[in-house]
């Protein structure tokens, strides 16, 4: 499927009609706080031990779970 507008925001940045932070930000206030998390979880860019992102869950389980799953009476 062809992105029609997609290209057309880019071409609008490209021409300098629109700024790159312009339409970012437009984005991101146009995204659900979810949205933005997923968007940054699936770009590495959200980190786990960021206090501010403290309730980030990587899915990973943590050393004691793996030896628990491992061997459950270890």
């Amino acid at each position: 499927m062809p992105r029609k507008n997609t290209n057309y925001l880019l071409e609008l940045i490209d021409s300098g009609l629109l700024s790159a932070e312009d339409v970012v930000t437009m984005a991101l206030q146009y995204m659900s706080e979810d949205e933005v998390t997923d968007m940054m979880r699936d770009n590495d860019i959200l980190v786990e031990d960021d206090e501010e992102f403290g309730d980030y869950d990587d899915r990973q389980p943590d050393e004691a779970q793996e030896w628990y799953d491992f061997d459950p009476d270890c």
